[in-house]
């Protein structure tokens, strides 16, 4: 019996594979049938189709023009240029930035995206600057473009007076009229006629009259100077804003020499100890060659005191005996300001600051309550110290 079921055994086994074979045999034949079958897979993976975005092509952009010459163009005007550029590439070109540079903001730019063969218009405004001569600035346009993912635009200009005038500065004075202020001159180089419509200057301490309604080719404005504005700025710039087409307004600088020379403006103290004290001598002179008298002296702080007052041909000489208090926990500087009260005129202040011995100059940042050394000095009051030019 054991025989005869092994032989059926092996016989239906064998029906099986040749089974499975005929199938198999039957399943690839439309394959080899096909010459084109493995070109059909090799292209299918790269053909883009409806429902995916993994082909994107390649973006390219292609300026007209990358570089715009306006030639001859008057200082601080607003010129208008355009850079044209178009989507050479087949895939959507993106531009992600603009960068910007002094002299050509702001730009327009209508959106950021554009379909192969689209084209669109950088449109840029460009300010002058107000100095005569050649100028020349660059702007950078950004994109997915990967062969130029940047690309530099010049804009160059000839700026060119239109609009001469004079002074271009002003020396003043405090013992001369009207601080000694000159005549401001202005006029149309090119025959244009234009009006004034400001005038404005530091601090409001030089004025003119004008009339806006009037129109000319030739303007001589007469300044008038407030001496007590001035001599709280010392220095500064006037600006008159005119409607000529090729300048828009005209600057001129000024500076006062002041009443009074300090030498040295500050007194630093280095290595300083506490309680230790340290001589140093100051000069007040006059810059006009005036005599003045010294009325009283002072220290907010207490640190600072005079020791002898000599008189020189234009003004005086103090010797000054500088005390630093006590550190205050790991403070590494004093301060103080020495306050001199001249007779009938201003009040001069010195700041003084030092560095105590063993101190590093860099490893620590002031306190809220102290002055930094590099700081201008702070305004006190007469109360704090009061001393007689001479005494201790």
């Amino acid at each position: 019996m054991k025989p005869n079921w092994l032989i059926l055994a092996v016989l239906v086994a064998g029906c099986g594979l040749l089974s499975q074979a005929g199938c198999e045999e039957q399943a690839m034949a439309p394959r080899q049938s096909n010459s084109d079958w493995f070109e059909q897979q090799t292209w299918g993976l790269m053909t883009p189709s409806a429902n995916t975005n993994a082909y994107k092509g390649t973006p390219r952009i292609s300026f007209e023009k990358v570089i715009h010459d306006f030639g001859k163009i008057g200082p601080g005007t607003n010129n208008l240029c355009e850079f044209k550029f178009t989507n050479t590439g087949n895939g959507i070109l993106r531009i992600t930035e603009v960068g910007k540079t002094c002299g050509c903001t702001p730009f327009e730019l209508a959106k950021t995206q554009y379909a192969p063969g689209e084209s669109g218009t950088l449109k840029v405004r460009y300010y002058s600057d107000q100095q005569s001569g050649e100028a020349t600035n660059q702007l950078y346009v950004y994109s997915n473009d990967e062969a130029r993912p940047k690309v530099a635009l010049t804009i160059k200009a000839s700026i060119v007076a239109k609009v001469d005038y004079g002074p271009k500065k002003l020396e003043l004075s405090l013992n001369e009229k009207n601080a000694g202020c000159p005549e401001i001159t202005l006029v149309s180089l090119d025959s244009q006629p234009f009006t004034i419509r400001g005038f404005k200057s530091t601090a409001d301490c030089i004025t003119a009259d004008y009339n806006p309604s009037i129109k000319a080719t030739r303007f001589v404005l007469q300044p008038k100077v407030d001496i007590e504005k001035l001599k709280r700025v010392l220095h500064g710039r006037i600006e008159i804003s005119i409607t000529h087409p090729q300048c828009n307004k005209v600057t001129s600088l000024f500076s006062m020499l002041p009443r009074f020379k300090i030498n040295p403006r500050s007194i630093m103290v280095h290595e300083a100890r506490p309680q230790t004290s340290t001589i140093r001598k100051v000069q007040i002179l006059s810059n006009y060659k005036e005599d003045f008298e010294i009325e009283s002296v002072s220290s907010k702080k207490g640190a600072i005191k005079v020791l002898s007052q000599e008189r020189l041909h234009n003004g005086y000489e103090l010797e000054l005996k500088i005390t630093p208090p006590a550190a205050k926990g790991k403070s590494r500087v004093f301060t103080d300001v020495f306050v001199v009260n001249i007779k009938g005129a201003e009040k001069l202040e010195i700041p003084c600051s030092g560095f105590y011995a063993g101190q590093a100059v860099s490893s620590q940042t002031p306190t809220k309550d102290e002055d930094c050394p590099t700081c201008g000095p702070r305004i006190i009051g007469r109360e704090d110290f009061l001393d007689k030019p001479g005494g201790e």
